[in-house]
């Protein structure tokens, strides 16, 4: 069985088509490639062929590169990498120059590319390199280089070839941001040549009429210049200053595939088309042979798909959601019901009122409004969407419901009530789920009749815009709830964690430490700004006194009420609470309220630190070292993850990896808590906590756990590998 094969129509056409045995997407392998290869050679070699389409057997072009040959390149060391690279290189050049001659630039053969759907990574790179472009008139099909996404750049090709098409800012948001667009605008960006009803068809119809001159690239032509200027000119030496700006503005040094990146397209600048391949292929190198991109890839790309795909799932019948009832038709409510209706499930919203059931409603019709505004929905989705949200106060309408999300308030007695009365009218096989992010799933669970039968799903808000949902498994949760409540998740196209119940679950217990911590540096006299910076220069989206302000202080207050009431006088949080509470009596509530540890304008725009901070917690005269605040803020996370898994919480460290990123938001350069750790190594994270420990106290002890790893010389990833065809 090959990827690729070929052949020729009577016209002379030689149709080579791309189509990956076994899978729904294309990916490129070291033995597709060669066969790729192979087929080009015989094709420019046989006098009867007059011209190559390249295309798709799937409803798709390609997805990328086959992450298992980077892996396997990657164990060869830098020079495998690099030779790997090169050969691909060598094989897109020979598709780009066609047999012409190198002086005349004549004599070839146009190859044209067709993409009848989704084109990713190396899916456009190796169309970049053939003469034209036709992609289908799909407006469902993405077309983009989305490599920086995992923590790698576009090495084949892609970064040279893109910015001598576009110029370096034409080129910035699709390889720096990974930018997707559809057909349509990828035409309008210089992505693609031509839209076509039939790429096919039309790709072939342009290689019998193409032209010697219609073969050569800009870059091949004499007299190229650059689109905006090279470095050297005035022009463009102002746009790579500001792309090096905007790119430390925005990673803050702690991304290398961004700098690899820059790096790549201004050295490439300034040197011939082939050189600045080799320089490509030198800095992707570079950047794959960092324990960052091994990180990036491995959680948010192999691991987060693993886990989508059901990598824990029980071993239980499909299970997929029919109907849902939705139970509290708040934000969070709302936000529920908009993605699973979004997802075509019918859904029951219920609410204490009408207006309260209808207003839950209108927050999905709004929602499609603004996707409609973006041309990403239209009047006619909108429609059918709302159809499939029923409002209403009348339990009665949840019969024939197969899973209920309730979406109440947090009190334990309102969740107890609305358990009963939605468990009065729900058929017996129905699965509850309660959407909680801190009382314990068991005591919840008190409530029903059917305990095997109740879970927790923990989404976090706002819902259309997070990824993540945390499912929490009671001691009494069977195995079908389970089942049941991933096939929801996959529904509805998140990334699920399953984690065993306990107090905050896995997500809050670990980022509720990590504003602690920032609150605790606060009070002892660390200046504001020092303590966001550290934060955000290790990778964090927000500093601990900008997230608090985003998720409110009195709820931090209610949780700190709640878990002090809970924990007695083991109680950890005396010098914490001082804080939050006397921000509370002054009503500084957060952004919602327009004032918290920042000021907020009118429209809630953050306006710099609240001045009343340095009356309340003056800066004291000597400041902690920079990295010091930044080991405190990380390791008072990771350390939290560690006890997560000593603890049966986390049973997967996929999960807790992934989990982080995507949940809290933890540096995702660094593939997460257990892969940081990996990255120092458990000798050097022990030796940390232990001297943090010391300093600060207890809440930096290292876990038994780690302690242990660091005595063996093991890793997170090499004691607790998952099963290799899953991570």
């Amino acid at each position: 069985m090959t990827d690729f094969t070929m052949k020729t129509d009577a016209q002379g056409v030689a149709i080579i088509t791309w189509d990956v045995p076994g899978k729904s997407m294309n990916v490129l392998s070291l033995d597709g490639a060669a066969e790729l290869d192979a087929l080009i050679d015989q094709a420019l070699a046989d006098a009867s062929v007059k011209g190559i389409v390249i295309t798709s057997g799937k409803k798709d072009f390609a997805g990328g590169m086959d992450l298992n040959v980077i892996a396997g390149m990657k164990q060869g060391g830098a020079q495998a990498v690099f030779d790997g690279v090169m050969g691909l290189h060598h094989l897109l050049r020979k598709i780009e120059l066609a047999g012409m001659d190198r002086k005349t630039k004549k004599g070839g053969k146009p190859i044209a590319s067709a993409l009848p759907g989704t084109a990713l990574g190396i899916g456009l790179e190796l169309p970049l390199a053939t003469h034209r472009i036709f992609a289908t008139d799909n407006p469902k099909a993405r077309i983009g280089l989305p490599e920086i996404m995992v923590g790698i750049f576009p090495g084949g090709g892609g970064t040279t070839r893109l910015v001598r098409k576009l110029g370096a800012m034409g080129a910035a948001p699709l390889l720096l941001e990974g930018k997707l667009n559809d057909p349509a605008k990828a035409r309008s960006a210089g992505l693609v040549d031509e839209i076509a009803a039939d790429p096919l068809a039309a790709a072939r119809e342009w290689v019998l009429a193409a032209s010697d001159t219609d073969l050569v690239k800009p870059w091949d032509a004499k007299g190229y210049r650059m689109p905006g200027g090279a470095p050297y000119h005035p022009a463009g030496f102002m746009t790579f200053v500001g792309a090096s700006a905007m790119v430390h503005g925005k990673t803050l040094g702690v991304y290398p595939a961004a700098k690899a990146l820059l790096s790549a397209v201004y050295e490439g600048a300034l040197v011939d088309f082939d050189t600045a391949l080799r320089i490509e292929a030198r800095w992707f190198t570079n950047v794959l042979m960092n324990p960052s991109s091994t990180a990036m890839i491995r959680s948010l790309f192999i691991n987060k798909e693993a886990l989508e795909k059901g990598a824990n799932r029980p071993d239980a019948p499909d299970q997929t959601v029919k109907k849902l009832g939705v139970l509290g038709a708040g934000m969070m409510g709302a936000g529920i019901a908009h993605v699973s209706a979004l997802a075509g499930i019918q859904v029951v919203l219920i609410d204490s009122t009408q207006e309260s059931a209808d207003r839950g409603k209108a927050h999905s019709a709004g929602l499609l409004d603004k996707a409609i505004s973006r041309r990403k929905s239209t009047e006619e989705k909108k429609a059918e969407v709302l159809a499939r949200i029923t409002p209403t106060t009348d339990y009665a309408a949840l019969d024939g419901c197969d899973l209920i999300v309730e979406a109440v308030f947090e009190d334990p007695a309102v969740k107890a009530e609305v358990t009963k009365r939605a468990e009065a009218v729900i058929p017996q096989d129905a699965i509850f789920a309660t959407n909680t992010s801190t009382l314990p799933i068991g005591e919840l669970a008190h409530a029903s009749a059917r305990p095997d039968q109740f879970i927790g799903i923990h989404f976090f808000s706002p819902v259309d815009k997070m990824a993540l949902v945390e499912i929490i498994r009671g001691a009494q949760t069977g195995p079908r709830a389970v089942a049941k409540a991933l096939d929801f998740v996959r529904q509805i196209r998140k990334t699920p964690i399953v984690v065993n119940d306990a107090r905050f679950f896995y997500a809050n217990r670990c980022i509720i430490p990590y504003i602690n911590e920032g609150i605790r540096l606060l009070a002892e006299g660390t200046s504001p700004v020092l303590i966001e910076n550290a934060a955000r220069m290790m990778g964090m989206p927000l500093g601990p006194l900008q997230l608090i302000d985003e998720i409110s202080i009195d709820l931090a207050v209610k949780i700190a009420r709640a878990t002090r009431a809970a924990m007695g006088d083991a109680y950890p949080d005396d010098a914490v609470d001082g804080v939050i509470f006397r921000m509370a009596e002054q009503g500084r509530m957060g952004r919602k309220a327009g004032a918290g540890f920042y000021d907020y304008d009118d429209k809630g725009k953050r306006q710099g630190f609240w001045p009343g901070l340095a009356t309340e917690w003056p800066i004291a005269d000597t400041q902690p070292e920079f990295t010091e605040i930044q080991h405190r803020l990380m390791f008072i996370q990771s350390l939290e993850a560690v006890r997560a898994l000593e603890q049966n919480v986390l049973t997967d460290i996929r999960e807790g990896d992934v989990g982080a990123i995507l949940g809290w938001g933890f540096a995702p350069w660094t593939g997460g808590p257990f892969s940081w750790l990996d990255m120092l190594g458990s000798d050097t994270a022990t030796a940390i906590a232990d001297r943090l420990a010391e300093k600060h106290g207890d809440r930096f002890a290292a876990p038994a756990l780690l302690r242990d790893m660091a005595a063996k010389g093991e890793s997170f990833y090499t004691r607790f590998a998952p099963a290799k065809d899953a991570a």
